[in-house]
């Protein structure tokens, strides 16, 4: 005998709610290191900087940290918090229109920057 449905029930797919996540099992180095190869990178480790053999490697000049750049690929953890401001700052930042957030950002960290820098900032 017909069903009189118009389609047939969806037939389920086999996955759970939430299971597109791909685990990954993490294989890390030190679990790949025998224990002779594990007490040699401790033995290195344990070494003083004085006897880091630097002759292979050119120093950095001047010129090369002139043209550096921040990693373009990083961006900072943000985290999300409640701070109260004067309206009037509040509505100067929205003045520009969407991204009054970001721009509140960009702020701080151009005052924090100045401030790790050596510059003076005001503490009321």
């Amino acid at each position: 005998m017909r069903s009189s449905a118009s389609s047939r029930p969806a037939r389920p797919t086999g996955r759970r709610e939430g299971a597109t996540k791909k685990n990954v099992k993490r294989n890390t180095v030190a679990t790949r290191l025998t224990h002779k190869q594990r007490r040699e990178v401790a033995r290195i480790a344990s070494a003083p900087d004085s006897r880091i053999d630097y002759s292979d490697i050119p120093p950095l000049t001047a010129s090369f940290w002139k043209n550096a750049i921040r990693n373009p690929f990083y961006r900072p953890v943000k985290r999300q918090v409640t701070v109260r401001l004067d309206a009037d700052v509040i509505a100067w930042l929205r003045l520009p229109g969407k991204g009054y957030q970001s721009r509140l950002n960009h702020l701080l960290r151009a005052a924090m920057l100045d401030e790790v820098a050596g510059g003076e900032v005001s503490r009321e």
